[in-house]
């Protein structure tokens, strides 16, 4: 492992690989045709890293032994071994996820040594890591985040510095996997692994013209991720295309004994796999909801109303069969409070936060730096992220979030975030069943992307409603604004339909091609 500062140095004869189309099926043709090897793209994209990390400062941690793990696929695979789904891939992971080898330092200075902090190093991988490393891709390094993962706009106060938005430098670049999205759109690697708490993966993926998939809560294990919310966490893929993204869930979801939750999902997943129903046709026939003050009593932007209307027509085109705000009179919007003082979010389900904390500290092993909430809390006191500066101070807002910081480890009582999670869930049963919805399609936000370094805040069409409700949601490209900056759509759908939205995104995706690979800058 080491730190991303300054140029890694990589020299080589071999022919230039076009990283900027590339995907995973043209990964498994080129390994199939003998074009380029594991090692070969490995080293071109470690290329692409020495020539665009120091300018978008996406990934944070190198993995050293990238290389090597590609030079072992390849012998593996001159052996004829079996091979996993995803082998020599080269990925991404967002630094909060457990990396045996890696210090876990969500973007806080206090979490990391060699900024004045601790190490948290962890004995095991996460499950998440661990299915991607069984999957037998080759993973480059770890990706930037704000401090606890606590913003979807940037990546701002990390320990690492700012990472920039590839596609338009000069707007935010989403959060909080702002640095797997920013790796993933400078094609520095083909897949990166994102998580959600309040928009965390739909917000970058979105601002960098990406597709991102929000699982189900439950689908995915979050055993070994830094939490914000046991209630809400959840990890899923950014890529480049909705086929990548599709597979690397396949990789992802599944039960394990370390995420109880999991158990939900079983049964849930395609038996063919989540590129099994993708086609071209795929939007014919089907229902979709629109957004309207029934869903959120917020006004889309004029370009946003204007672009998003351009969408709906292309949507038509496809055979798809628009249903106007269909929440309307639902009471779904009412439900809806915003977090006092944020103007904007619903930190609902994150209550039990301390708790999650202390659980989480507790797998990193017996020779942890620190192994409870109150070490924990201990030792970053000094800039406590639940003091009245700290990054997640809000939480006071929320009674029974000071019921469990008092107590962190005892279950908390969430109550109050139940029986919201139980409303928003029958409005939408009754919803769907009344108008025989099959999904809805949003614009993922309400107006552009905004300038960095103005204090403004991303402003989305849904995220505190999907994640308090555990609702699925797949976000894609479409189109630009007349700035430049990125139009996306999100598709979103109940429970357990993440097969259905990717082969309604598949189908917009393969009939629009609105995604242009960014212009990129070394400066």
């Amino acid at each position: 492992m080491s730190v991303i500062r300054s140029e890694i140095k990589i020299t080589t004869d071999e022919p230039a690989i076009d990283l900027t189309t590339l995907t995973v099926e043209k990964v498994q043709q080129g390994f199939r045709e003998g074009t380029f090897t594991a090692e070969s793209l490995t080293r071109a994209c470690l290329r692409q890293i020495e020539l665009y990390n120091k300018h978008y400062n996406a990934i944070i941690f190198a993995n050293d032994d990238a290389l090597a793990d590609a030079r072992a696929i390849d012998v593996r695979r001159q052996a004829g071994e079996t091979l996993g789904p995803l082998a020599g891939v080269p990925v991404v992971i967002k630094d909060p996820m457990d990396m045996v080898g890696f210090p876990t330092t969500a973007g806080w200075s206090l979490l990391y040594s060699k900024m004045g902090g601790i190490d948290l190093m962890p004995a095991t991988d996460s499950p998440v890591v661990a299915r991607m490393r069984a999957a037998d891709t080759v993973i480059l390094g770890k990706t930037n985040v704000p401090v606890l993962s606590h913003t979807g706009t940037h990546a701002d106060d990390s320990w690492a510095g700012p990472t920039l938005n590839v596609v338009m430098p000069d707007r935010v670049p989403g959060g909080s996997s702002a640095g797997t999205a920013a790796a993933v759109s400078a094609s520095m690697a083909v897949l990166g692994l994102a998580e959600e708490t309040g928009g965390s993966i739909q917000n970058p993926a979105s601002a960098q013209d990406l597709v991102g998939i929000k699982p189900t809560i439950g689908l995915v294990p979050n055993a070994g991720v830094v939490p914000l919310s046991g209630n809400r966490d959840v990890v899923g893929p950014i890529a480049r295309c909705v086929w990548d993204a599709a597979l690397c869930l396949d990789v992802l979801a599944g039960y394990t004994t370390e995420d109880p939750k999991t158990l939900a999902g079983v049964g849930k997943k395609p038996p063919l796999g989540y590129t099994s129903k993708l086609r071209k046709d795929s939007l014919k026939g089907v229902r979709l909801g629109l957004y309207g003050p029934g869903w959120r009593n917020q006004d889309l932007s004029t370009e946003t109303q204007n672009l998003y209307n351009r969408a709906a027509d292309e949507l038509k085109a496809l055979g798809a069969i628009l249903v106007d705000d269909p929440f309307k009179g639902s009471g779904f919007a009412e439900l809806r409070v915003p977090t006092t003082p944020l103007l904007n979010f619903d930190a609902r389900g994150m209550e039990s936060v301390p708790y999650d904390l202390h659980k989480y500290l507790e797998r990193l092993g017996p020779n942890a730096a620190v192994k409870s909430f109150s070490e924990f809390a201990e030792a970053t006191a000094s800039e406590s992220a639940f003091g009245p500066k700290g990054v997640l101070s809000f939480m006071h807002s929320l009674p029974q979030f000071v019921a469990c910081l008092q107590a962190p480890t005892s279950p908390p009582d969430i109550s109050d975030f139940i029986a919201l999670k139980e409303r928003y869930l029958r409005i939408v049963d009754e919803v769907f069943a009344r108008e025989r919805l099959d999904g809805l399609v949003f614009p993922q936000m309400r107006e552009e992307l905004p300038l960095i370094k103005t204090g403004r805040t991303i402003q989305e069409t849904t995220v505190g409603e999907i994640n308090i409700a555990g609702m699925p949601a797949v976000s894609i490209p479409a189109g630009y604004y007349e700035s430049g900056a990125p139009f996306g759509l999100l598709f979103v759908g109940k429970l357990w339909s993440e097969a259905d939205l990717l082969a309604y995104a598949y189908s917009y995706e393969v009939a629009t091609q609105h995604r242009k690979p960014p212009a990129l800058d070394s400066i």
